[in-house]
């Protein structure tokens, strides 16, 4: 049985009440890209909903239609599941601003597929030096930051944004201080990472501790096609037809617990907000201890 709520009576349409969301991600200070993404799964809700259809007519039943129409029309559970977390964030924002009665929304079940990680022999491929006497600056700056991505664990977004200062070579950390979840990380350092960066600080050439760790030609700040262009033509230059930086993320994750890390510390360096999501990683890469 369902509690009694108040409903509004100066309904909104059901485009209304998306912008209105949009408005609360911008009040809150979520990242432009997490907003483009709402935007995004709006686009394919309008394709079933009518966006003139007042609130007041989204039911239970009229979210399990669509969620039929999602399965029926997209071939891909995870995507599916993804429009489907973003209706129901949206949904329950509208309830509790009293323009949607209240109802329960749930999401399909998945089976949860193996992750893809580097093999041994793609990380000893990728992670041989190369010689630094025929190879360009970019293609070397493309083989320290496949290190550092092996080393740290970290996201593409996070890379693009360290700067010279922001790695401390005395204590062998570095600090993380744009991350998903906004919160500052402090990742240790192993000492062939800080060997390869104190060799990689004579050849960057930078002019100031302000400036970005890995950068483009011009010595600017790497955006995101750039730094995934460096590192997919990296990998296909070294026969690896495997790629995606977010691979990385998870390879160290599988090698962190195979080496005999513990799963409380990954948790802190790749910057998950549960353990559980930590430990659901371990599972689907079928790390095995």
């Amino acid at each position: 049985m369902h509690k009694l709520t108040m409903i509004r009576s100066d309904t909104i349409t059901f485009a209304e009440g998306c912008n209105k969301y949009i408005d609360y991600c911008r009040q809150r200070n979520l990242r432009q890209a997490t907003i483009n993404h709402y935007k995004q799964s709006y686009k394919q809700f309008y394709k079933f909903f009518d966006t003139d259809m007042p609130l007041s007519k989204m039911t239970e039943q009229t979210y399990n239609d669509y969620v039929v129409y999602l399965c029926d029309t997209l071939h891909n559970d995870i995507s599916i599941n993804s429009y489907l977390r973003d209706l129901i964030t949206t949904i329950h924002f509208l309830q509790s601003e009293g323009y949607v009665q209240h109802f329960k929304m749930k999401a399909i079940k998945v089976s949860k597929e193996p992750i893809e990680t580097y093999t041994d022999e793609e990380l000893k491929c990728l992670l041989q030096k190369p010689n630094l006497k025929q190879c360009k600056f970019i293609d070397y700056q493309a083989w320290v930051m496949t290190n550092f991505l092996f080393s740290t664990g970290i996201r593409q977004r996070s890379l693009m944004f360290i700067k010279i200062k922001d790695i401390d070579f005395d204590n062998g950390i570095a600090y993380v201080n744009v991350t998903k979840n906004r919160k500052p990380l402090i990742i240790p350092l192993n000492q062939t990472m800080v060997s390869i960066l104190k060799e990689f600080f004579k050849y960057r050439q930078h002019k100031n501790n302000d400036d970005y760790l890995f950068c483009n030609v011009y010595g600017q700040q790497l955006v995101k096609s750039t730094c995934y262009h460096q590192l997919y033509e990296y990998n296909k230059r070294r026969g690896i037809q495997t790629t995606g930086i977010h691979r990385y993320r998870h390879t160290f994750a599988k090698q962190w617990i195979l080496n005999g890390g513990n799963v409380v510390t990954l948790q802190k360096i790749l910057g998950h907000s549960s353990l559980a999501i930590t430990q659901n990683w371990t599972i689907v890469n079928k790390v095995d201890k």
